[in-house]
């Protein structure tokens, strides 16, 4: 190429110093010419055209290459190619620029294929998000870790070229780099592993909700990366957790929950001990007025009159015959109210139990699912159900147990002052 550019200069009667160091600085001149071309025709005329098909097209992934700039960053390959194809020729004679060239040129393609390789990598994890499976299995933390291994692997040829050596050369002395790799990367490392567990047994998942108390964290999961797992608290606020932690220390998570067709109600009434008593007949007959338990009202009646009367129970004590008491109806009829709830889950658990008698009176608890599970929604049922029974609880001869206030103790007091 110098040689016909000299010749050339030289039938134009310029004299021949002269005319090689013109036709080095056209050589020179025709590669950059070339390289800028290849740079418009790539970017402008083919980048262009390939955006406009892909904004037309109905796939999506395409889209997502488009997005990430993956083909912005494979256009810069075409000026890099043609330069490194022309400049030996131009810098013809040369060896020592040329190898100087070269290297930058290489240099140059290292850094462009790391970022079109890590843009493709972001492409291909947007496109994995939009399929169902990667709420269950997300991959950004695998995704961060070959990352890191093309970043090192980049960086290792960069040196490479840098010192005019054989890759394997590096990559021969990095087992006695082994310990500082691991002291650098050490959440990245514990963190992949930690991703695996994670991602193989299926126990957390961007959209979970998560507790976990030692770090604050009480909220949805919203990312989870090689070594943080970002949660956004229901106040807002964002927790990061290291992901290792999520290996090596306990959480809950409410999935199950969320899955499942209801979110649980466990709460207890109190009743004070000392308005527990037997059924009188009036007792017994306003009972049977209440629509939800007259039924069972009328049958309990007829078991305890045939059972009285088979086994010859007398009634000279109030205990020597089996009787209702008023505890026992109400638990009657906390049932039927929540048999009967519109937002009650009739095919999870529903249970109204006594627990132990404490300090605090007779427990009765509530064990019910609501169909409802968004958050608010429960609290506010859950709240109506429960103002509904304390409010039905006088209507049984209970009362609920709360302790003495400072009111208690002043109407005690005037009472004993009027005496």
């Amino acid at each position: 190429m110098i040689e016909f550019l000299s010749l050339a200069f030289i039938r134009l009667d310029v004299n021949g110093e002269i005319a090689a160091i013109l036709a080095r600085t056209l050589a020179i001149a025709i590669v950059l010419l070339l390289g800028i071309l290849a740079n418009f025709l790539a970017r402008k005329m083919l980048l262009t055209g390939l955006s406009y098909v892909i904004t037309r097209s109905k796939t999506d992934w395409d889209d997502a290459l488009l997005k990430h700039r993956v083909f912005n960053h494979l256009a810069h390959f075409a000026p890099a190619i043609v330069m490194i194809l022309l400049t030996p020729l131009a810098l013809e004679g040369h060896p020592k620029w040329i190898l100087i060239t070269s290297n930058a040129l290489n240099i140059y393609m290292i850094v462009v294929g790391v970022l079109a390789i890590d843009a493709f990598l972001n492409a291909t994890l947007s496109i994995y998000e939009t399929f169902e499976i990667s709420k269950e299995i997300p991959i950004k933390a695998f995704v961060q870790a070959v990352k890191i291994v093309i970043y090192i692997l980049a960086l290792i040829f960069l040196i490479s070229t840098l010192l005019d050596k054989t890759p394997l050369y590096l990559l021969s002395g990095l087992g006695a780099m082994t310990a500082i790799f691991m002291l650098i990367f050490k959440d990245a490392i514990l963190g992949f592993v930690a991703g695996i567990q994670l991602t193989a047994n299926k126990m957390v998942s961007p959209g979970d909700w998560i507790e976990m108390p030692k770090y604050g964290a009480d909220g949805d999961v919203i990312e989870v990366s090689l070594t943080t797992v970002k949660i956004q608290n229901f106040d807002k606020t964002i927790t990061t957790i290291p992901t290792y932690s999520l290996i090596s220390e306990s959480f809950r998570n409410w999935r199950g929950m969320s899955e499942s067709g209801g979110r649980r109600i466990k709460r207890a009434i109190y009743i004070d001990l000392n308005s527990i008593q037997f059924c009188s007949n009036d007792m017994i007959e306003k009972f049977s007025k209440i629509r939800a338990i007259s039924e069972y009202i009328e049958k309990k009646k007829n078991e305890l009159e045939t059972y009285n009367a088979e086994h010859k129970l007398d009634n000279t004590s109030i205990v020597n015959r089996r009787r209702l008491t008023n505890i026992g109806t109400f638990r009657a009829y906390v049932f039927a109210y929540l048999k009967n709830h519109p937002q009650i889950h009739q095919d999870m658990t529903l249970l109204v139990r006594q627990l132990a008698p404490t300090e605090h009176g007779l427990p009765i608890e509530i064990y019910v699912f609501c169909k409802d599970k968004v958050w608010s929604n429960y609290e506010a049922i859950q709240a109506d159900i429960f103002d509904h029974l304390f409010a039905a609880v006088p209507e049984f001869g209970l009362q609920v147990f709360q302790d003495p206030t400072g009111s208690d103790f002043k109407s005690l007091g005037n009472s004993t002052s009027n005496r």
